[in-house]
């Protein structure tokens, strides 16, 4: 039996509850079993902490039955969790941890600093860059710092909608259509639309505040749309580009994971020059967001005057057979068993320094 212990947490009380879920079979199943024993956690939707037994009952759901309840120590001596099992519990030390949670409570850098109480090591950003990258308004503000060109946007705060003409009214002093409303603080293109006029622009705020209290009226970008993958700590280093070909008008939620239309084209033909410059911008937003280990940093290749624009960035980006971040360093030459041990050695690393 291996000597070293890893948690790998799931599921979570966010919008991409089942794709994490898809997400943390592929970490597990990549996970060198000779070297960590993988302990599973899968958090329900309603927030509760239960022992995973089975990769198996991940995919048909059986472990949302499961009687052992989990809690995760901040006691920073004994570095453990507690596998509660009725009227006892057993004491399991965690060496190292990988939160494989999308979005909201997760994503998020809440998870983050349950970790940091208790001086576990983690896979991925930390309290602060999580927080500011999973919340598209103050990206864009860090993002504006460095002089990176992004879409145009306008902030609305949940509570203004009760007077919904003056929010389009200033919207349209700003923004002219079509414009694309986002929540700013959700993933997966989750409560996303796009707004061609009026009606569909209420519609669309309407929406965004089911899922945040924070929503941002984006400019209407006309281009390609292009990933990048970054891995490291403070000397990162940027993959080749993907490029997203969506089956609907944006890569929405329902175009990403369940219409087989939708396309990913791994090393794109791009204009000279084209490839480095996303490259580098990719390696600088790292930085300046204070990313560690690993995101993927999106961005559009405008028609016309091929210039390139942020779209977003995620910290925890998707693991699933057709996520984008590990194909792109399998691109590389580094295989998915290889990302996962380098993502491990990154977070222990970062921990012992």
């Amino acid at each position: 039996m291996a000597e070293k212990n890893i948690l790998v947490v799931m599921g979570g009380r966010s919008s991409e509850h089942e794709v994490s879920l898809v997400s943390a079979v592929t970490v597990i199943e990549n996970i060198d079993q000779k070297e960590f024993n993988i302990i599973m956690v899968g958090i329900t939707k309603d927030g509760r902490w239960k022992l995973i037994d089975s990769v198996k009952s991940i995919k048909d759901g059986s472990w949302l039955r499961g009687r052992v309840e989990v809690v995760l120590s901040a006691d920073t001596e004994n570095r453990e969790i507690l596998l509660i099992h009725g009227d006892h519990f057993e004491r399991v030390h965690i060496d190292v941890a990988f939160p494989v949670l999308h979005g909201m409570n997760g994503e998020d850098g809440t998870i983050q600093g349950l970790f940091e109480l208790a001086q576990i090591p983690y896979v991925g950003c930390g309290v602060l860059s999580s927080a500011c990258s999973m919340d598209k308004f103050y990206t864009k503000i860090i993002v504006d710092s460095i002089g990176i060109r992004q879409a145009k946007y306008v902030g609305i705060r949940r509570h203004e909608l009760k007077e919904m003409d003056r929010v389009i009214r200033r919207i349209e002093e700003e923004q002219v259509y079509p414009v694309f409303v986002k929540p700013s603080k959700a993933g997966s293109s989750q409560g996303v639309s796009k707004a061609e006029n009026r009606e569909e622009l209420a519609a669309a705020l309407q929406l965004a505040a089911d899922h945040d209290s924070k929503i941002l009226v984006e400019e209407c970008i006309r281009g390609r749309e292009l990933e990048c993958a970054v891995l490291g700590g403070t000397e990162p280093r940027a993959s080749g580009i993907g490029e997203i070909l969506a089956a609907d008008v944006f890569y929405s939620y329902d175009a990403k994971y369940n219409n087989s239309e939708s396309r990913t084209v791994i090393d794109p033909q791009l204009p000279e020059g084209k490839e480095e410059e996303i490259r580098e911008k990719a390696v600088r937003i790292f930085k300046a967001m204070d990313c560690e280990g690993l995101s993927r940093i999106d961005f559009f290749l405008s028609d016309g005057d091929n210039e390139v624009v942020f779209n977003e960035l995620n910290t925890m980006p998707g693991f699933t057979a057709i996520s984008m971040y590990p194909m792109l360093w399998e691109a590389k030459g580094i295989s998915k068993p290889e990302l996962v041990a380098k993502l491990i050695d990154l977070a222990m690393k970062r921990y012992d320094g």
